[in-house]
C-alpha cells in the first residue's frame, strides 16, 4: 500500500481478538473445572481461602459442580477479556493524521502539527513544533509496524528520542526549571511512588503547560523543556 492509498492500521490484529475472547474463556472454563474437581482437596487445606465456597461444592454432585465451575471460569475469562479489550490500543495512520483509539477513547492527531514520531521503550510518542509531546501512549504494539506505517505515509520517524540527552535527572529544588515545575514535580512523584498512574498522567499534562516535558525511567522523573520555554528562545 502507498502513502496515497488507506490508512495503515496498527493493533493487535486477529490473534490478539481470538487470545481476549476466546483463549480467556476456554482458560477460565479449565480452571474453572479443575477447581471444581479438586474442591475437596482444596476444602482441606488450611491455608486455602474461600473454604466455605469449596466446601459447598464438594458437596453438590459430580456434573452440577463441574458444570457450575466451567460456567464460572468462563464468565471470569470474559470479563479478563472485556478488560483487555478496554485497554487495546489500535494505531491508525494517514497521510494528514493518525489516529490512536484505547477502549472507547479517540485522539486525532494532525500531520501539520507534529514534528516527529518515535518510539520510547513500548511508548509511542509525538512532538509537535514546539517540541513538545503531543502523545505518549504505552502499548505493546510492534515498534517495527508503528515505524513502518508512520514511514510509509511520510511521517518522519526517529529509531530514538532526539532531545534524550537534553533530559536531566529531577532533584527537588533543582534550579533551571519554572517557577511551579517542582512543586508538580514533587506531587508526581509522590503520585508515581504510590501507584497512583491516573494522577501522575494528569500532573504530565499540568507540567506540559509549564513547558516542561517528562520521561520516566526506573521509576524517576526526568525533564527538559520545550523550545519556547528555554530562556533567551
Amino acid at each position: 500500500m502507498t502513502a496515497y492509498g488507506r490508512p495503515t492500521v496498527v493493533s493487535g490484529g486477529r490473534l490478539e481478538t481470538l487470545v481476549l475472547w476466546v483463549g480467556f474463556p476456554l482458560a477460565g472454563g479449565a480452571v474453572g473445572a479443575a477447581l471444581a474437581a479438586g474442591a475437596g482437596w482444596v476444602a482441606g487445606l488450611s491455608w486455602a481461602p474461600a473454604q466455605g465456597l469449596f466446601r459447598m461444592v464438594d458437596r453438590m454432585p459430580d456434573q452440577q459442580a463441574l458444570a457450575a465451575g466451567v460456567a464460572v471460569g468462563v464468565l471470569a475469562g470474559l470479563v479478563f477479556g472485556a478488560l483487555g479489550a478496554a485497554d487495546r490500543v489500535v494505531v491508525e495512520v494517514a497521510v494528514d493524521r493518525v489516529r490512536v483509539r484505547r477502549g472507547g477513547k479517540e485522539r486525532e492527531f494532525a500531520r501539520r502539527d507534529a514534528q516527529v514520531a518515535y518510539r520510547d521503550g513500548k511508548e509511542l510518542v509525538l512532538l509537535g513544533a514546539d517540541d513538545e509531546e503531543l502523545l505518549r501512549q504505552r502499548s505493546d504494539l510492534s515498534g517495527a509496524d508503528l515505524a513502518g506505517a508512520f514511514r510509509e505515509h511520510g511521517w518522519p520517524w526517529a529509531d530514538d528520542d532526539p532531545h534524550r540527552a537534553a533530559y536531566r535527572l529531577w532533584v527537588p529544588e533543582l534550579p533551571g526549571l519554572p517557577p511551579g515545575a517542582d512543586a508538580l514535580l514533587k506531587a508526581r512523584q509522590k503520585a508515581m511512588d504510590d501507584d497512583r498512574g491516573k494522577e501522575a498522567g494528569e500532573l504530565r499534562t499540568e507540567l506540559a503547560r509549564y513547558g516542561v516535558v517528562v520521561r520516566d525511567e526506573g521509576g524517576r522523573q526526568h525533564w527538559r523543556l520545550t523550545r519556547s520555554a528555554v530562556p533567551g528562545q
